[in-house]
């Protein structure tokens, strides 16, 4: 894909919307008191209602060498891109949504790909076990070679041989520090209420940045998904717009590795009940896990009118999604 195909917005959205769109001019400092913004470059704005959309940063591993790269950036993606090649060696570390997206793209196009990661079982805490097993298999079969249950700690370890490409993906840490530096409840994100609000009433924070009261995950969750990240910042407008919103969205996330397109809705967690509907023998499938009865989240492999369907039946009052 060309890199102007997946802009967010054009360029000339912005003025036409009459948005003033600053960029290049980090901001450094919140006075709550006097509700100014101060940019780095002196600049200072001044706002009636102010939202944080700080989103995340990289988690890296200590050591150095030229061939480790992340995926957070464009530039991230283009710098990757470049280097890999058909014949090549590529080591993902993480056993999330990027080290296997990665790892997938990687032998498409005739690498040689190892992955290692420090949990047990893939995706481990997105998906259920019957899914994991599932790509696992798939992964397999394309000749992805795993070392699971294997924490690298840094990237001197000797163990990590000498591919040409290490892709890191180990997660993400919040960019809380503006608000912590004006004083708002921020620790593993920022937090707010229902409403997306922080302990000050004229800020609010949406996206990977911030920590929220959520149904599904039974208290406050942060959730990196591009859903999460659009509904948020919809329910935000609105409530600045003079029509309040609580945030009540039904969570879902996807993947693509190989030829599967895995859809998730709801909030994967402890479950113990799956039922698997579908054929996973032909890679069209979907599985409906339970806990205590109830409907707590569904996985559909390249069945999107089962995710669609799922969706809206999450949305369901908790007390009719039995088993039945």
């Amino acid at each position: 894909m060309a890199p102007e195909s997946i802009e967010f917005r054009p360029a000339d959205f912005f003025d036409r919307e009459q948005i003033e769109f600053i960029s290049g001019d980090a901001a450094v400092e919140i006075e709550r008191g006097s509700r100014l913004i101060r940019l780095q470059s002196g600049r200072e704005l001044h706002y009636s209602e102010l939202v944080l959309a700080t989103g995340a940063h990289v988690r890296t591993l200590p050591g150095a060498t030229d061939k480790v790269a992340y995926i957070r950036t464009l530039t991230d993606s283009l710098s990757l891109r470049s280097r890999m090649r058909k014949g090549g060696e590529m080591l993902a570390i993480g056993g999330g949504f990027i080290g296997l997206e990665a790892a997938a793209a990687a032998r498409s196009m005739g690498m040689t790909v190892r992955l290692m990661a420090a949990e047990p079982r893939l995706m481990g805490r997105a998906v259920s076990h019957y899914i994991s097993d599932w790509f696992a298999a798939l992964h397999e079969r394309h000749g992805v070679q795993f070392q699971l249950g294997t924490a690298v700690a840094t990237l001197d370890d000797p163990a990590l041989a000498s591919p040409d490409i290490i892709v890191v993906g180990i997660g993400v840490i919040p960019n809380v520090a503006l608000a912590q530096g004006a004083g708002l409840e921020a620790f593993s994100g920022i937090v707010t209420d229902n409403h997306l609000r922080t302990s000050d009433s004229a800020i609010f924070a949406v996206g990977d940045c911030a920590l929220h009261p959520n149904a599904w995950a039974g208290g406050l969750v942060r959730l990196e998904s591009v859903q999460n990240a659009a509904d948020q910042a919809r329910c935000v407008a609105s409530t600045i717009a003079g029509t309040p919103k609580a945030y009540a969205h039904v969570p879902w996330f996807w993947t693509e590795q190989f030829e599967a397109k895995l859809q998730i809705a709801g909030m994967p967690g402890e479950t113990d009940e799956s039922v698997v509907r579908g054929d996973p023998a032909a890679g069209k499938f979907s599985v409906y896990n339970y806990q205590a009865g109830k409907l707590r989240f569904v996985e559909s492999v390249n069945k999107p009118a089962d995710h669609i369907a799922a969706r809206k039946l999450l949305e369901l009052p908790p007390s009719i999604l039995g088993s039945s």
